[in-house]
């Protein structure tokens, strides 16, 4: 059934119901704060204070409809089970993470104006967007590592083209893709330590958490484990499976050579038409694997001819083990 799956239940509760229970919750928060509350609120901070006022009621309407809109707009794919398993864990971490920064923060703000004759003399809560951006994004990944794979799955009924690359199997054959831990600690020094100095410097530090949080999913998104052996080619990120294609399903695999940039639009997962997925993380060799449902997968690798023949010669094998009908032809894996 998981694999017929069209809607994950998971994905639903995450990315579609704690949206709206989030909005359901602020408009109710506001109405119970109102009658503590000035007429007016501050709904807007300039570098002097709050210049500009409204309403409670139509301010938390405004914010409801920005976390249903905003929020759950971004990780609303999260309940299509039969989208690319990574690109729903990625946006449902970050939507959930845009989600928990402004009810946070507006559930902070009213806070802060609780029992206040004037509004205009409260100040920021600061330290709001940075809380409530890092707790949104770790429910978010406790979402995402609960969705599962729900993608059509479509057995290939023929072995690869002879002339696709075949090789030696080593199972399980391992690449680790991406930037290397050097590379990392260069990044997160570009990124970390001019954010430490210009906190110094402000004297306020609720910055450098909402950016290290942010750094952390960047490197995130650019460090890669592929594996390929008996069970097909899978990609692991962050210690779950973000990519997975059974060897049943696989038409074959060729060896090309892309840019991020110049083929693809970028750095990391990137979508190329439909059905058009890449894992790139550098330029040269890259292993495209063609999947009998449509899915064209292409992931960077120094040794995309390895990963290649292993996964042809795998099929070979999958076709000789396959039960043949009266005629003679292959007869598709259950």
């Amino acid at each position: 059934m998981s694999q017929t799956r069209v809607i994950d239940p998971v994905g639903v509760l995450f990315g579609v119901a704690l949206p709206v229970l989030a909005a359901a919750s602020m408009l109710f928060l506001a109405h119970l704060w109102e009658p503590r509350l000035p007429d007016e609120v501050a709904t807007h901070w300039g570098v002097s204070g709050p210049d500009s006022f409204g309403p409670v009621e139509s301010s938390a309407w405004t914010m409801a409809l920005l976390v249903v809109l905003v929020g759950g707009g971004c990780c609303a794919i999260a309940a299509l089970a039969r989208s690319l398993l990574m690109m729903r864990r990625y946006m449902l971490v970050m939507g959930l993470g845009v989600t928990g920064l402004m009810v946070a923060t507006y559930v902070a703000v009213l806070g802060s104006q609780l029992d206040v004759a004037d509004a205009a003399q409260t100040t920021f809560p600061t330290w709001s967007i940075a809380v409530g951006t890092i707790a949104g994004a770790a429910v978010g990944w406790l979402g995402a590592a609960l969705l599962r794979d729900g993608r059509e799955r479509i057995p290939a009924t023929q072995p690869p083209a002879p002339d696709l690359p075949r090789g030696p199997v080593e199972s399980p054959l391992v690449d680790r893709v991406g930037i290397g831990a050097g590379t990392t600690v260069v990044l997160l020094g570009l990124i970390l330590v001019p954010t430490v100095l210009v906190c110094a410097v402000a004297d306020s530090w609720w910055p450098s958490v909402l950016v290290a949080a942010f750094a952390v999913l960047v490197v995130s998104l650019l460090r890669f484990t592929v594996i390929v052996d008996e069970d097909g080619i899978r990609v692991r990120n962050l210690a779950t499976d973000a990519v997975l294609y059974d060897l049943d399903e696989i038409v074959g695999a060729d060896v090309t050579e892309t840019r991020p940039f110049q083929d693809w639009g970028g750095w990391g997962l990137r979508v190329k038409g439909r059905g058009r997925y890449g894992l790139v993380t550098t330029s040269g060799p890259a292993v495209v694997v063609t999947i009998a449902s449509g899915h064209v997968f292409t992931v960077t690798s120094a040794r995309a001819g390895e990963l290649a023949g292993a996964l042809n010669t795998l099929a070979d094998r999958r076709g000789a083990n396959a039960p043949t009908d009266a005629t003679g032809l292959t007869e598709p894996s259950s």
